[in-house]
């Protein structure tokens, strides 16, 4: 019998039915329907990594290391495996399909010492939303390296959810989208030149220097990542708004000071935690002036995963929270904020992250000698699942516009959203 057909009957244990992808096991042997997702199966080090961490994190260790992987589209062969999973649910066996699973293992070669795991794994200490352990976990995802993300982003180094605009334009591409995002933020805000602009968890700049250079505000640009925060500086000089912008290394607890006429955070507030989100909240409506306006762009997913499932806080984006999008609108209103916009823009972020997917196959020589092979088969895993995700709804982003009204109950809004539209 080989390996292919073992594989098989081991896993018709769990999972009644045929199988849901096509195994090639290690000794060169298929099984499974010719038409699905072919799994290769490299070593039973694969299987192993399962049995010691059974369920989403094993899985995801045995593709990083290579024990594991799929031939074609990653996103397509985890969705056709996942509905086909969902349409016959696994089952546990009993007493004897367990002892006759067992003797398939063993035959396979999978009983043994856990294997090693792979590098890379978030080791944070100290208490959970410390300013150290927070310090700790953005310079994890952030500080992997400036050239890294250089080549993965595009020319703006957004490192967010596009606004497409013209997507079926051949001609329209990634930076246009990020240009037009950018552009939206600031219209949304109400820019005008001289306005002085909070940037809570800038990234690499791309929010600052557009707001800069494009509408002549002042911008005040907060960052914990150290790396970031060199590059935005450098980035300000080297784009000629260096007086317009101050970059500063700090945890937004300690954000100084007060009036200014707009603030915003994209895709910050994720890293902010739950119980923390109210204090947040509370610091950016104390930031604005009275009738100042704030944009949140952030993720949302419902409350069985807030932080993203095991193997993005494991390896991705450790200590992240997000909730439903209601939610984090009710924490800004219990602030003293007055939400007025919510644009929701889910199919937004699956095209964006399908072409950083693209870039990052197309440049994979240059990513696997930069960050490693191991590291750059995280992220190609990474993007594939963030892409399902928001193209099967179980995340969301949106942009949450709200404003500081006066005691007297006026915000200067416009009396319809237009401008934000059409400018002209």
């Amino acid at each position: 019998m080989t390996a292919a057909d073992r594989l098989t009957q081991l896993l018709g244990h769990f999972l009644p039915g045929p199988l849901p992808v096509r195994v090639r096991a290690w000794d060169g042997s298929e099984a499974g329907p010719a038409d699905a997702p072919l799994v290769v199966v490299r070593t039973p080090d694969a299987l192993r990594r399962l049995l010691w961490q059974p369920g989403e994190l094993g899985l995801a260790e045995a593709y990083v290391t290579g024990d594991l992987d799929v031939e074609g589209d990653l996103a397509d062969a985890f969705s056709r495996a996942a509905r086909a999973v969902r349409e016959r649910p696994a089952v546990r066996p009993g007493a004897a399909g367990m002892a006759a699973a067992t003797a398939l293992a063993v035959r396979l070669g999978v009983v043994g010492p856990p294997p090693r795991r792979p590098d890379g794994r978030a080791r944070l200490t100290g208490s959970l939303h410390s300013a150290s352990r927070d310090r700790a976990a953005i310079s994890h995802h952030y500080d992997l390296s400036n050239d890294f993300y250089a080549l993965l982003l595009d020319r703006t180094m957004a490192y967010s959810c596009g606004y497409w605009t013209r997507p079926d334009d051949p001609d329209y591409t990634l930076a246009d989208a990020q240009h037009d995002k950018l552009e939206l933020i600031c219209r949304k805000l109400g820019l005008n030149p001289g306005d002085r602009l909070l940037d809570v968890g800038c990234g690499w700049g791309s929010l600052t220097v557009h707001a800069a250079r494009a509408h002549k505000a002042r911008v005040t640009a907060v960052t914990l990542s150290r790396a970031q925060h060199d590059f935005v500086a450098e980035r300000a000089a080297r784009e000629g708004v260096a007086g317009l912008v101050d970059v500063q290394l700090r945890h937004w607890r300690h954000i100084d000071g007060g009036g200014y006429d707009a603030a915003a955070a994209v895709e910050m507030g994720e890293h902010v935690g739950d119980a923390e989100y109210p204090a947040f909240a509370a610091k950016l409506h104390d930031a604005l002036r009275p009738e100042g306006r704030l944009l949140i762009q952030q993720m949302s997913r419902g409350a069985n995963a807030p932080g993203g499932g095991a193997f993005i806080e494991t390896y991705i984006a450790p200590d992240m929270h997000m909730r439903p999008v209601g939610r984090t609108v009710d924490l800004l209103e219990d602030a003293g904020l007055e939400a007025r916009s919510v644009e929701a823009l889910r199919e937004h972020y699956t095209t964006t992250i399908d072409a950083w997917r693209d870039t990052l196959e197309q440049r994979w020589a240059e990513v696997e000698a930069l960050v490693g092979r191991t590291t750059a088969r995280v992220w190609r895993l990474y993007l594939a699942g963030a892409s399902l995700a928001f193209a099967e709804r179980r995340m969301g982003v949106d942009q949450i516009l709200a404003v500081r009204p006066t005691r007297e109950g006026t915000a200067a809004m416009p009396a319809t959203p237009a401008d934000w539209y059409d400018p002209a």
